[in-house]
């Protein structure tokens, strides 16, 4: 049995983080349907792949608000955080379906699990997840994992096409195109300095502890005093 784990929106401003799981006997049907790292794949492929790998696969997928995020930013580093977010998905998955009349330890002993390593060294990532889960576990932790393992490629595009469709909704509630959430992204950024212009506050779903909503907030209160 293997298990793959990745996340799609770790450092945008605006917007959730998805972190999701893949669980499979093998990488056989992954490999048939043609998965691969969910950023090198059009976006309607993405969706079809996505509803393909939900019919031949066990998953998990955890959805975390921006504001969420921001309380734990207070307690923990983004990468502890992600880790909690991995070691999650392995405990539902280990428990999911067929095995669910199996024990924890059990299950561990016949279980691999891949993960996109978010620490700059792999290992540390590795140790982080153990010592959440809190029991030994076969984890493969590396960079780039979604290139390397169709099972981690599968987990990177339900959490991509998840992602995705959590922007969709706060745009529709929103009313306006926010973009990718991405500080690199004009869309997002011009969004957010007209939505601090006309309201005097950043909108919803906004990472305030990131250095990009603070750079925004201290920006507008710069220009208000330039105006007296």
């Amino acid at each position: 049995m293997i298990c793959g784990i990745d996340e799609a929106g770790r450092g945008p401003v605006l917007g959730p983080m998805v972190v999701a799981g893949v669980k499979v006997e093998d990488d056989l049907l992954l490999r048939e349907i043609g998965v691969k790292d969910s950023k090198k794949l059009a976006p309607k492929r993405r969706e079809k792949l996505a509803e393909e790998i939900k019919k031949i696969a066990d998953y998990e997928i955890q959805i975390i608000p921006a504001e969420e995020i921001d309380v734990l930013r207070e307690e923990m580093t983004l990468n502890v955080l992600e880790a909690k977010l991995f070691a999650t998905i392995i405990e539902k998955l280990t428990l999911c379906s067929n095995t669910r009349s199996s024990t924890p330890n059990s299950i561990a002993k016949d279980f691999i699990v891949y993960v996109d390593a978010a620490d700059v060294n792999e290992e540390n990532f590795k140790r982080y997840i153990l010592n959440e889960l809190g029991r030994e576990m076969n984890i493969v932790s590396e960079h780039n994992a979604d290139e390397t393992y169709p099972v981690v490629s599968a987990a990177s595009i339900l959490a991509k096409t998840t992602r995705d469709e959590e922007i969709k909704k706060i745009e529709e509630e929103i009313g306006k195109q926010i973009g990718s959430g991405y500080p690199s992204d004009q869309v997002t950024i011009s969004f957010l300095k007209e939505w601090m212009k006309e309201h005097g506050e950043l909108p919803p779903y906004t990472r305030r502890s990131w250095k990009t909503a603070r750079r925004i907030v201290q920006l507008y209160k710069t220009s208000r005093i330039e105006e007296f």
